[in-house]
């Protein structure tokens, strides 16, 4: 149910292109978007008790542009820069009102997608007045499907699984001449994919904000690391490698950042990849984050997925007192890890370990809601994937 390794190869360096200093500019072009305002940061304090810890923070990515999900800052950051590179104008004379105005004709911005990245990549195209294309691997849940098309963009589900889909994305651009948007790197392919982890880094700006007390550990969830990367760069920078402890989660099924961590180099994972944390289920570390994850990560783990199910149980039902979270499967995978390390004691020495204990502050990211109801309802209503 829960594999842990210890990051052996932690060495606490800092990265130029995710720190505060960056998160300033990308923070600074989100908050001109009509629309934008900081994400709440969800206090469980009854839950802590319950737990033994000394505070639960969960940032809530549910509210975010009505959305429903994180993914849009990196879309929308990464469009912008596109936009402002191509017009050669910097960055903060990019408005996505009236940036159209200054094109000839429509762009049109190709991605490929598990559900969340696709629709911010969407939005972000039509309140720019600019087209998108978007491709999503076999499997794919019809409620994304319909959010994607819903915003204007193309949808087209393909027959192959997530990275093979990047991969046929990336050709049809290039064939086509379009604008390629995809939120993980490749040899020759980084600017963009730095771009859209960057945007990520206002995630974690507005969650040192909102913080009364610094975090012990933090929680992230990884894909292909993009976000977790990103997110971990700007928190190193902003407050310390050694004052808080990184824990990296992800399903079974595509655990390729935790086999990079126990190899402490870029290992791949092939097959279905086939979770119901849609959003995460990648093969392949995005080599322009994997230094990070590398360097300043302390704990890498690889969950099945009732643990996720269990964490969106445990959000969406919360003990009295405390605030309810709507958390989709892969929002709410570290909330899962977080109650199995503290109730089960088979996870014990797991847990003391990363230094779990009576005095910690725990910040979570729970970047998606409900974006598949249907799924979310039987897990959480009629008990799927139950532990």
């Amino acid at each position: 149910m829960l594999k842990v390794t210890e990051n052996k190869y932690f060495t606490g360096q800092t990265s130029n292109i995710f720190s505060a200093e960056v998160a300033k500019e990308t923070r600074a072009f989100h908050q001109q978007i009509e629309g934008y305002a900081p994400t709440p940061l969800v206090s469980l304090p009854e839950l802590a008790k319950r737990l033994g810890v000394k505070s639960i923070l969960v940032k809530d990515e549910s509210k975010r542009f009505g959305l429903n999900a994180f993914k849009v800052l990196g879309g929308s950051y990464a469009l912008g820069r596109q936009l402002a590179e191509h017009l050669n104008v910097d960055i903060s004379e990019i408005d996505l009102k009236t940036v159209s105005s200054k094109l000839e004709k429509p762009l049109v911005f190709a991605t490929a997608t598990a559900g969340n990245h696709g629709t911010g990549v969407a939005w972000a195209a039509r309140e720019m007045g600019q087209k998108a294309v978007v491709y999503m691997p076999k499997g794919s849940p019809e409620a994304s499907v319909k959010r994607i098309r819903g915003l204007g963009a193309e949808c087209i589900v393909t027959d192959v699984n997530y990275d093979d889909t990047v991969r046929l994305a990336s050709q049809t651009a290039d064939e086509n001449g379009w604008m390629l948007v995809q939120d993980t790197a490749w040899e020759g392919y980084e600017k963009i994919p730095t771009w859209i982890s960057q945007g990520y880094m206002t995630m974690a700006d507005e969650a040192v904000e909102q913080l009364e007390e610094q975090p012990t550990h933090v929680l992230l969830q990884a894909g292909v690391g993009a976000m977790a990367g990103g997110v971990l760069g700007y928190l190193v920078d902003k407050l310390g490698a050694e004052s808080f402890k990184a824990i990296i989660a992800e399903p079974a099924a595509a655990d390729c950042i935790f086999r990079s961590g126990q190899e402490g180099e870029m290992v791949n994972v092939s097959g279905d990849l086939s979770s119901i944390m849609a959003g995460l289920a990648c093969g392949e570390p995005n080599p322009v984050t994997w230094p990070v994850l590398r360097d300043c990560s302390h704990t890498f783990t690889s969950v099945e997925d009732k643990v996720a199910a269990t964490g969106m149980r445990i959000l969406g039902n919360p003990l009295k007192g405390d605030e309810a979270v709507t958390s989709g499967e892969s929002g709410a995978i570290c909330m899962g890890l977080l109650y199995l390390l503290l109730k089960d004691d088979t996870n014990k020495a797991s847990a003391d370990q990363m230094g779990l204990n009576e005095d910690s502050v725990v910040l979570l990211f729970s970047t998606e809601g409900d974006t598949n109801p249907d799924r979310y309802r039987r897990i959480v209503w009629e008990s799927e994937y139950a532990l």
